[in-house]
């Protein structure tokens, strides 16, 4: 199996409140995405994060196998997500390993 976590910041120039409803929408949009896409075992996305923390989102997911990662990277669904997630979002950091 293949960990995937990817985590952001909000974007600047959006209020708080603008950045909280983005998030939601980034988490739903993002947890949906497992009834969308094959390979893909669990997917969370966390925005509920503590002050210690120094990122605003987290997408934590399990993917069967490095193939079924690399089809979800480029499933139009993701990409469409995606998209959104960028439009909203900066600092992008990423870690894949295995399981």
């Amino acid at each position: 199996m293949v960990r995937h976590i990817v985590s952001w910041n909000y974007k600047q120039g959006f209020s708080d409140d603008e950045n909280r409803e983005n998030a939601i929408k980034v988490k739903n949009e993002l947890e949906s995405l497992k009834n969308l896409i094959e390979g893909i075992i669990e997917i969370n996305v966390h925005i509920n994060i503590l002050s210690s923390s120094n990122r605003d989102i987290v997408l934590d997911s399990l993917f069967v196998d490095e193939e079924a990662l690399q089809n979800y990277q480029v499933h139009p669904e993701h990409k469409r997500v995606g998209a959104f997630v960028g439009s909203v979002t900066q600092d992008r950091a990423c870690i894949d390993y295995y399981e």
